[in-house]
């Protein structure tokens, strides 16, 4: 079986260890050899930035770490028995941006990867290179070899609280060193109309047997996916179902700061309402309607998953409440099987 999902970071690399778990392949590290199934994950490059010479990739590489063993399993994110000499070193020389630190052994991947950039590597064939000394299990792929990043905009914090001027800061600098508690105006991917999908990112989606969205960030890391464009038309027609997890429970995300990111978009923090953001991939059955629930046209959803105990009407998608939380590997699975069961596929 060919498997596609969209995901993010964190909440996303912990979704594609239950999505291995629930096909029978080894959770963590390479599928043996002659498995049956083949899982591609299109991952969320709109958080990547340059710091200090550096590129950074954070969802591919916790991606990576996490899928090949070697992630900081309290962070989420990082190496494990990681060391920070560099980043004290840096601080000591007022280099900006201190805000942002980097692990000793995380920068020997943001160097290898640099270097391979600027001697006219693309971030596809790096990110495969990488994976060769991690062997994830699962196709990595960057949804573009282009530069797209996420800027949010704000509220200068400098200027006068009585008339401020608006500013774009990188989705970095709001999300890390802010915390996102600057409201945000809007939320922009910068480059992603002009950008093309990654190699194999639309052959996947054509070829899958079933397309699911990870509990990720529906506005900065799904959405920033879905903003490339083609990647949309091709899950409006693929042959395979496309399946979202709800990244809410109890009205508040999973993880992170999703709900100041809905906000900005005029999207509740509910299942409900980011379902509806997703929309029915069919609609032909929907009668018109102004109300609320009328899917917009480019919906991408067949089925959606909400977590037990929750309710959330979403016209022209099936909906199944399961237990949400990823609280270990097995947990995770079961969010898994239940997501192959509602698009109709058996892992058995």
């Amino acid at each position: 079986m060919k498997v596609v999902v969209i995901v993010g970071g964190v909440g996303g690399a912990r979704f594609l260890l239950g999505v291995k778990a629930a096909l029978g392949l080894p959770a963590i590290g390479a599928a043996p050899p002659g498995s049956p199934h083949q899982v591609s994950a299109l991952v969320n490059t709109g958080d990547d930035v340059w710091l200090h010479g550096l590129r950074i990739c954070p969802d591919l590489d916790t991606c990576m770490y996490t899928l090949g063993g070697g992630i900081d399993t309290g962070r989420g994110w990082g190496h494990a028995d990681e060391t920070w000499t560099v980043s004290e070193e840096l601080k000591a020389y007022g280099a900006e941006p201190t805000w942002f630190g980097l692990g000793d052994k995380d920068i020997a991947t943001h160097l290898v990867r640099s270097r391979m950039l600027r001697a006219g590597y693309p971030l596809s064939a790096i990110t495969e290179a990488l994976c060769d000394r991690w062997q994830p299990g699962v196709r990595l792929l960057p949804m573009s070899d282009d530069r797209v990043e996420t800027h949010v905009v704000v509220d200068d914090p400098d200027d006068p609280a009585d008339s401020p001027r608006q500013k774009a800061l990188h989705f970095q600098e709001w999300w890390v060193r802010y915390r996102a508690s600057l409201p945000a105006h809007s939320i922009v991917g910068v480059g992603a109309e002009e950008a093309k999908p990654g190699p194999g990112v639309l052959e996947a989606i054509n070829e899958a047997d079933v397309v699911l969205l990870a509990p990720s960030n529906p506005v900065v890391s799904v959405g920033t996916v879905l903003a490339v464009p083609g990647v949309r038309a091709a899950l409006r027609a693929t042959p395979g179902k496309v399946v979202g997890v709800s990244p809410i429970i109890d009205g508040k995300p999973l993880r992170g700061m999703a709900d100041k990111c809905l906000a900005a978009i005029g999207v509740e923090t509910t299942a409900q309402g980011v379902g509806r953001h997703y929309g029915a991939r069919k609609t032909d059955d929907i009668a018109p309607t102004t109300h609320p629930a009328q899917p917009s046209p480019g919906g991408i959803l067949d089925g959606w998953l909400i977590a037990e105990g929750e309710t959330a009407e979403v016209p022209g998608v099936d909906v199944a409440a399961v237990g949400l939380l990823m609280s270990d590997v097995e947990a995770t699975a079961a969010m898994a099987r239940a997501a192959f069961a509602l698009a109709g596929v058996s892992v058995e």
